[in-house]
């Protein structure tokens, strides 16, 4: 991988030659656009089992703006939050996944994302049983 993971999400999150209106080039701008959230979902996934959330977030969510219905992308975002223990903020990521699904194309999330939620859900209040005890109010 390269030294400057960072400067290749940047990339990777840009149109390919914005202005140019060559024809040859619409073939070429397709297949950026299609190899584009692989690679960015690659890196949020190394930067994830790295411990680097920022960084992680930021190519899942380059991912999730080259192609808003991918759902590989956005459960990695939801990944990055529950590894950080924002499990509020992963079932927020999740429920706006499936209101733009259900609205702009009258479809679901697929078991395997709805599992992932079902168990950050299942698991935090367990893990938070004592929260609230010993809160002077």
């Amino acid at each position: 991988m390269p030294a400057n993971l960072d400067q290749l999400v940047e990339d990777l999150a840009q149109p390919l030659l914005v202005g140019w209106d060559d024809e040859w080039l619409a073939i070429e701008r397709r297949r950026w656009d299609q190899m584009r959230p692989y690679a960015l979902e690659s890196l949020a996934q190394h930067f994830l089992a790295d411990g680097r959330y920022l960084a992680a977030q930021q190519a899942a969510l380059a991912a999730t703006a080259v192609d808003p219905y991918r759902e590989t992308a956005h459960r990695i975002a939801i990944e990055v939050h529950a590894a950080e223990g924002n499990v509020a903020s992963a079932i927020k990521r999740y429920e706006d996944y499936c209101r733009r699904l259900q609205r702009e194309l009258s479809v679901s999330p697929s078991p395997r994302m709805t599992q992932l939620i079902q168990d950050l859900t299942t698991a935090w209040p367990a893990e938070h049983d004592d929260a609230g005890r010993g809160f002077v109010g």
